[in-house]
């Protein structure tokens, strides 16, 4: 195979499983996409981890991949990424800590209790990981393009 991969191809099974096809030939069930970075550098660095836990082979980038296999991996990445967009900050309780914060995301409208101001991530470039009181994570991928009443909430807490 001419492609950049160090596997020969990545298909799904008839359960829904990923099943893998190492450079020596070699079948490999249940493998696992794992980026690197997910949300400094999503399309670089990606692992395909088999059930054992071990890494199976290594993706430098996702785009360079033949446009098969990339979108299979793609729609497996995102059925197990789960972090909303934050698009806007609706409200929050109380400018102290706990407080309950109200907003939009790219997956609808969310609510969510912040314990300490501890649990917003500056990322650099302006991104924010915000780990809510259940542990899910949202992500503000830059909070300088956020409208001017979210701007002024968010940054009560900065």
């Amino acid at each position: 195979m001419s492609s950049p991969q160090n596997f020969q191809k990545i298909e799904r099974d008839s359960f829904g499983r990923l099943i893998l096809t190492d450079a020596a030939g070699t079948v490999h069930e249940g493998v696992v996409p794992v980026r690197a970075h997910p949300i400094s550098a999503p399309d670089e660095g990606l692992s395909l981890v088999g059930s054992d836990g071990h890494e199976l082979a290594w993706v430098e980038r996702l785009s360079a991949l033949p446009p098969a296999e990339r979108e299979l991996l793609e729609a497996e990445l995102a059925s197990r990424d789960f972090m909303p967009r934050v698009t806007r900050l609706k409200s929050v309780s109380t400018f102290s800590t706990p407080s309950q914060w109200t907003v939009e995301t790219d997956r609808g409208e969310a609510s969510f209790i912040l314990r300490t101001e501890e649990e917003i991530r500056r990322l650099g470039e302006g991104r924010l990981l915000i780990a809510s009181s259940h542990g899910l994570q949202f992500l503000i991928q830059d909070r300088f393009a956020l409208d001017r009443q979210s701007r002024k909430l968010l940054e009560r807490f900065l």
